[in-house]
């Protein structure tokens, strides 16, 4: 007896507790602007967060409330952008971007500075061993690029680097903020070019070579044969203004370590 009338107790709390959240869910309901759904339509659904919002929602409501622009999605590219444009007006240019490796540290080049038997990820081994090659800023090769890319770009070669296929590559950065050694950029896509493929910041050439085979000597060559001025050195790295880089390859043919090379995905 005790049995059933517990029963029949619970199922009437739960009739009463379902009857009180549908009117409470109806009365404190707040209604969505029909805006934010459009764009969300609009946008391709990667919720990848490149865009700097908590994936496509949190995109489309921002867009909607008029506090986001609407060339911010880089999986979408020029032609989310237009839609959005026609859609609520705004700013459609957008400048495709690449990830690209700056390292060429690979197993040959760059030598290990021990065992490592941690957990097998680039954010691991660089929080428990501090790395595990010599180079210090060099690509660990765990590839934990490969596994954020959502769009099969990224892949681990027989060298231990990570290669980016430049055809498949949306610019979504995701693979730029997963990196914990930082030796991934973000480079324009549709338009020659040319770039340092290095990170290492050691500023004793000698220590360089000892850590890396290929990394850069610091030598400053390109910085002073630049026809444009538009290489500087920052913090043992040299890096290239785009916007003024002719990509007439004088770093190139200078670079005595043949650091400079000619871009990936505008070969």
């Amino acid at each position: 007896m005790i049995v059933v009338v517990t029963a029949v107790f619970a199922l009437i709390l739960a009739f009463v507790l379902g009857l009180a959240l549908g009117f409470f869910r109806e009365f404190f309901a707040v209604a969505e602007d029909p805006l934010k759904g459009q764009v969300r339509e609009c946008l391709p659904g990667a919720n990848c967060g490149a865009c700097g919002f908590p994936g496509c929602d949190g995109y489309a409501a921002a867009v909607a409330a008029g506090t986001a622009e609407i060339n911010r999605c880089s999986v979408g590219g020029a032609a989310t952008a237009e839609k959005l444009a026609a859609l609520i007006g705004g700013d459609a240019s957008v400048i495709p971007v690449v990830a690209v490796l700056a390292c060429q540290g690979s197993k040959e080049h760059a030598p290990l500075k021990g065992s490592y038997w941690g957990i097998p990820t680039c954010r691991g081994a660089k929080l428990s061993a501090g790395g595990t090659k010599l180079c210090s800023w060099g690509c660990l090769g765990f590839g934990d690029c490969t596994k954020v890319c959502q769009f099969g770009a990224i892949s681990i070669g027989d060298d231990g680097l990570p290669h980016i296929d430049g055809a498949k590559c949306t610019g979504c950065k995701c693979c730029i903020a997963e990196c914990p050694q930082q030796v991934l950029r973000e480079i324009p896509k549709e338009r020659n070019g040319t770039m340092p493929f290095c990170s290492n910041r050691n500023p004793i050439k000698t220590m360089v070579k000892k850590t890396c085979k290929v990394g850069c000597i610091k030598c400053g060559l390109c910085v002073k044969n630049c026809p444009e001025k538009c290489i500087v050195m920052d913090k043992g790295i040299p890096l290239v203004d785009y916007a003024k880089c002719i990509s007439c390859g004088t770093c190139v043919a200078k670079c005595p370590a043949k650091v400079f090379k000619v871009l990936p995905h505008s070969a």
